[in-house]
């Protein structure tokens, strides 16, 4: 199996991408985004926040002298 590797150079692509996304509605847009946002979310976590230690908190009595 030969691998091939092809190359291309668009010079205008930034430009024309940027005005595709213009021209779409603002719901569009941020539904691309969300969109993309879960792409890269690991499939087990919703996203909502970092898997974290757990915190424990304990009131501790000082014995008297």
């Amino acid at each position: 199996m030969l691998r091939v590797l092809k190359v291309t150079h668009r010079h205008s692509q930034p430009a024309d991408d940027l005005a595709y996304w213009l021209s779409r509605p603002m719901a569009e847009r941020i539904a691309a985004v969300e969109t993309l946002r879960q792409q890269l979310l690991p499939p087990n976590e919703s996203g909502d926040a970092e898997p974290r230690l757990q915190r424990v908190c304990r009131v501790a009595q000082r014995s008297r002298r």
